[in-house]
Formats: structure tokens, C-alpha cells, sequence
């Protein structure tokens, strides 16, 4: 068992001689992690080009189903003018936003949800003794480049928002869409690899981590208006997803942000990843120390 979390130690650090925690050893484990998610991913999309037809049909299934759900807001515009205070085209940039967000982190780190699957049947022992970062390894498993599917989508619904709207745009607020894209992926990315870590605990808490992945991309799909107050403030101050596109949207609309917030909360998405991102890191290193093999 010591030998185990021993090599998950050793197999994190990327295999390196450097003095743990010195910034040398940081940057190399970063990149030896970047090196060896690119090696992995390309290997998953050669076998994925292998079958072309195969991966263009599966691509334009995965953008079909992920639009539905705009169709159903369209569908929800067909009886109403407005939903919460909000027009077709308010909520559809919220919706590409947080659909293009959740889309490019899924892309990258999608695979995350598999780890709990690992630690029950004993296959992340595999991982740990190969002298990459873990992380890397779990998060490149079977990349699946159909998710650009639901990236598109996102994209469309977002250049069709940003279009029809009549938006006094400025410098801050043109800033604002790639900034409010960058920095919802990075939010999520940072959900998913918390998610992972729990698993090591848990063990099969996937359906756990679905719930604030995915049905934090759903919810932020719609006005916060049409919530409970509590429920605005738990996305805020608890789980920080309304930094995907509820506040910087807001600010691109000129609209008021709910709870009564100072409009400069608008530029803070990139901060909040970076300590979500520190947070997510924490976890998945107290995560990993944790681990004990299956022994089977």
C-alpha cells in the first residue's frame, strides 16, 4: 500500500529529480503534463481518424442533440415574449456562452468523470507507474474530438445572440465575450478536476460531478431571474459558475447583476479561475495521496 501511494507521488511529480516544491520542479511538471496529454490525445485522435465517417457522423449527432435544448427555448418563446425579464436573444447569449465555455472544457477534460471507474476496478495503477503526471493521463483518456459538436453549436447560438442584439459595444465590452469564453472554460475545467478528486474518495460519484458539470451548463442556459435568490447566491459565493456568463453577460447587456452587486465584478472571472484552479489543484493532489491500491 505504501509502495503504491508512493508511486502516485513520485508518478505526479512527472517522474523529475527536482527539490519538491521549488519553481524549477513546477514548470517541469507542467510541462512533461502538457507534453504527455498532447502525446495522448494524439493517439486517441489517430484512431478516431482511422474511421472519418464514423467520427463525422458522431460529431454532427453530438451538435443535434446538445441543440435541442435551444430548441426548446424556442419552443418556450413560441407562448411567451419574454422569460424572466429576458428576450430570445439575451438568453441565447447567455446560453452560447456558457455552451461554448462548457464545450472547450469538456473537450479538454471531458474524461475526468471516468476516474472513479478506475479507482473501483483497480486500472488507475496502470497510470501511476508510468513517469507522467496523472492528471494529464486521466484527462487525455479517450479524447474525443466529437465534442466539437457541442462547441459549435455554442458558437452559433453565440455569434446569432451577438448579432441580433443592439449592443452599445466599447473596448471593455468587446474584450468582454473572449474573456467571459477563456475564462468559463477554465471555472469548469477546474469543476471537472474537483469532481475527480472526490471520486477517489467516494469512488462512484460520477453522477456527482454530472450534476454541477453538466447541470451547472444547463443552469446557467437560463436568466438568473427566474431562480431563487439562495440558488444565485450559491453559484456565486459557493460554487463561483455565475463567473461563466451570468455576470460578464450581464455587463455586456448593461443589465443590473442580481444581488445587488458592484458592476466591477464583471472583470473578475479570470481571477476566480485562477482560484478555483489552485483549489481544484489541492484537491486533486490530496486526492492522489489518499489513493490505496485495489490490490487485485
Amino acid at each position: 500500500m505504501a509502495e503504491v501511494a508512493q508511486t502516485a507521488q513520485v508518478a505526479e511529480a512527472g517522474g523529475g529529480v527536482e527539490a519538491p516544491g521549488s519553481a524549477f520542479a513546477e514548470r517541469s511538471r507542467l510541462v512533461e503534463g502538457v507534453r504527455a496529454y498532447g502525446l495522448i490525445a494524439s493517439m486517441w485522435l489517430r484512431s478516431t481518424m482511422a474511421y472519418r465517417a464514423s467520427f463525422v457522423m458522431t460529431t454532427l449527432g453530438n451538435f443535434a442533440a446538445t441543440g435541442f435544448d435551444f430548441v426548446a427555448i424556442m419552443l418556450m418563446f413560441a407562448h411567451v415574449d419574454r422569460l424572466g425579464g429576458y428576450t430570445l436573444p439575451e438568453i441565447a447569449l447567455l446560453y452560447g456562452a456558457s455552451g461554448t465555455a462548457f464545450g472547450l472544457a469538456d473537450l479538454v477534460l471531458g474524461s475526468m468523470d471516468r476516474l472513479g471507474r478506475r479507482v473501483r476496478d483497480g486500472t488507475l495503477d496502470t497510470l501511476l507507474v508510468r513517469p507522467v503526471p496523472v492528471l494529464a493521463q486521466v484527462a487525455a483518456d479517450r479524447f474525443a474530438l466529437r465534442r466539437l459538436g457541442r462547441i459549435t453549436q455554442g458558437l452559433l447560438v453565440l455569434g446569432y445572440a451577438l448579432v441580433t442584439l443592439d449592443i452599445g459595444w466599447t473596448p471593455l465590452r468587446v474584450a468582454m465575450v473572449p474573456l467571459m469564453l477563456l475564462s468559463g472554460a477554465a471555472i469548469f475545467g477546474a469543476v471537472f478536476v474537483c469532481g475527480a478528486a472526490f471520486q477517489f474518495f467516494a469512488q462512484d460519484a460520477a453522477e456527482v460531478q454530472s450534476s454541477f458539470t453538466y447541470g451547472g451548463n444547463t443552469l446557467l442556459q437560463y436568466p438568473p431571474t427566474i431562480f431563487a435568490k439562495d440558488l444565485v447566491r450559491g453559484v456565486t459565493f459557493v460554487v463561483p459558475l455565475a463567473f461563466v456568463n451570468w455576470l460578464p453577460a450581464l455587463y455586456v447587456l448593461g443589465r443590473d447583476y442580481p444581488l445587488g452587486l458592484p458592476e466591477w465584478v464583471a472583470f473578475l472571472p479570470p481571477v476566480v479561475a485562477g482560484v478555483c484552479w489552485v483549489l481544484a489543484g489541492t484537491a486533486w493532489r490530496a486526492g492522489l495521496r489518499s489513493y490505496r491500491s485495489t490490490g487485485s
